[in-house]
């Protein structure tokens, strides 16, 4: 079961893509999925239709809805090497988490977040500022500054490609959360390369079934 859903946020309006299991009639974990750079595509409602098989709500966030997305897409990029913590895109997307909590049959005490390349360094920015998501799944994404933000973060599962920028920042979280005591399963593939989880030239088959299988197992523990 799906529908498409528009919700405010500050002073314009997001639209997002919800996923439902098929079993109704209890209240089920949710999960935002949050887009790459090339915003809600059929890749993204893939993942959220995923999601939705293995029981969770999801939603899949559009947040660059009604707008450029070239425009959006600087500003969120720039946003996440000036401002970190805090820009745009990260007040856009505790109000996704907001509004997938307040969603029908969803347990507001049980959200995760799954992320790939800008929304990866967004989950990971959400994990250090929400209190109310209680695990995260980065799919190559970038670290705030400064590092030692990530010790406030919630139990994480990373997933980097080797041949890769951003393989890097997988080590380092992973390094820093361990410091922290905090629970972490952080996998760089080798020989992958950037979206390797999702349709593409550089699309790996069975790094992305490891990774969906590693996301699934810790989110049964975590959320």
């Amino acid at each position: 079961m799906a529908e498409t859903i528009t919700f405010a946020s500050e002073d314009r309006l997001l639209a997002g893509y919800v996923a439902r299991p098929e079993v109704t009639g209890r209240q089920a974990p949710g999960v935002l999925v949050i887009h790459e750079i090339f915003g809600l595509t059929d890749a993204m409602r893939g993942v959220a239709d995923r999601l939705a098989r293995a029981g969770y709500v999801a939603l899949a966030v559009d947040l660059f809805a009604g707008q450029s997305r070239a425009v959006c897409m600087s500003r969120m990029l720039a946003g996440t090497f000036l401002h970190p913590l805090e820009h745009q895109g990260v007040r856009d997307t505790r109000r996704a988490l907001e509004a997938l909590s307040g969603l029908d049959g969803v347990d507001p005490s049980r959200l995760g977040a799954v992320g790939f390349c800008l929304g990866g360094s967004l989950a990971v920015a959400m994990a250090c500022t929400d209190d109310r998501v209680r695990a995260i799944a980065p799919y190559y994404g970038f670290n705030p500054k400064p590092l030692e933000a990530v010790r406030r973060s919630c139990p994480v599962v990373g997933s980097y490609p080797e041949k890769d920028p951003t393989a890097r920042h997988g080590l380092a979280l992973e390094a820093e959360l361990t410091a922290a005591g905090i629970p972490n399963d952080i996998q760089v593939y080798p020989g992958t390369r950037h979206s390797f989880a999702t349709p593409g030239p550089t699309f790996d088959p069975l790094a992305s079934v490891d990774a969906w299988n590693r996301v699934m197992a810790f989110f049964d523990d975590h959320v």
